[in-house]
């Protein structure tokens, strides 16, 4: 069966590639993204794989359906970049990787919080230029200070139980509380409004959902403990722009860590350092020096990548073979 491979990196190849070896599946990649006008290049393809900057809304999935694409497949967590009844109504077939390496993200958010904190990135460079000195390094312990998780799935359970074992008191607010979780690990569930009170650091897991959309905006940034750190590995658009840079320059916030931007089409996984920026907001941000930005790679692991392969593949052939498809990954 061919699938087409849209948004390829070198390391989709090497993964995908290993992960299909031995099958009926064959791989035709491509380094640009699927979009309605990019449509025509899945023609032939029983199936299309797609990651979190491919825009399938109505356009482009009625030419998939017409090029004869049955299959869609996302290698990620995320599906807010399809319109899925669209997809359903042409009687397309939409599956994801739900649960890949929550710990790959949960980490990476971590370690976003211990460079900006302790600035292992300022003095990294001091250092590579003879300049040993400390002046400007000066961070805070972790332990004993209050965490707040938005966002209690598989990625914001592991990032709480990490920040426990830093010693710290944790806060978890989730729409769907999980009781029992939370007593096992230590951990206080307790309301939106009270974790951003109470949080030196706030931690966003959330899905993008129409009702976390700018979760964080000039009244709820307002609402949190003045001087507290953000950190966002879950969506962009979970986060008003121009009101997160407002609240850097008032110092209602002491630092912001990002893997997601709202506005990464054409920004991130891609290698702009010959090019100038043309998102006002994104180099605004990158200017302050208590801000931090990674390019969306809390996910990108050998682990994570070798079982979003390893997933992803395993439903292209079910589906190739007429088999049933991996439970709790169709959309």
């Amino acid at each position: 069966m061919l699938c087409a491979l849209y948004d390829t990196k070198p390391y989709d190849r090497e993964f995908f590639t290993r992960a299909t070896e031995g099958t009926v599946l064959d791989w035709r990649f491509h380094e640009f993204r699927l979009n309605a006008d990019t449509a025509l290049t899945a023609q032939g393809a029983a199936a299309v794989c797609v990651f979190v900057n491919d825009t399938l809304d109505r356009p482009c999935l009625e030419a998939l359906a017409g090029h004869g694409v049955r299959l869609i497949a996302l290698r990620c967590a995320g599906f807010n970049n399809i319109d899925l009844p669209a997809a359903h109504a042409l009687g397309l077939t939409v599956v994801r990787v739900p649960a890949y390496s929550p710990e790959a993200v949960a980490e990476h958010a971590v370690a976003l919080l211990l460079t900006l904190n302790r600035k292992t990135h300022r003095a990294y460079n001091r250092v590579r230029e003879l300049n040993f000195s400390l002046n400007g390094l000066v961070g805070f312990d972790l332990h004993g200070k209050t965490v707040g998780i938005a966002g209690t799935g598989r990625i914001g359970r592991a990032t709480a139980q990490i920040f426990r074992g830093f010693g710290c008191r944790v806060l978890a607010y989730d729409p769907v509380p999980m009781p029992e979780w939370a007593e096992a690990h230590g951990i206080s569930l307790v309301g939106f409004d009270t974790m951003l009170a109470e949080s030196d650091v706030l931690s966003l897991h959330l899905p993008l959902t129409p009702e976390t959309h700018y979760l964080l905006n000039p009244e709820t940034l307002a609402r949190m403990k003045r001087g507290a750190y953000l950190i966002n590995t879950s969506r962009g658009k979970l986060v008003d722009t121009t009101a997160l840079i407002d609240a850097l320059k008032s110092g209602q916030l002491g630092g912001v860590g990002l893997d997601v931007y709202e506005e990464e089409e054409g920004i991130f996984f891609e290698d702009l350092s010959a090019e100038m920026l043309l998102d006002d907001e994104l180099s605004r941000l990158l200017t302050f020096p208590n801000v931090l930005i990674t390019a969306h790679q809390a996910f990108l692991t050998q682990e994570a990548l070798t079982e979003i392969a390893r997933m992803t593949t395993e439903n292209l052939i079910r589906f190739a073979a007429g088999e049933a498809l991996v439970p709790g990954t169709v959309l």
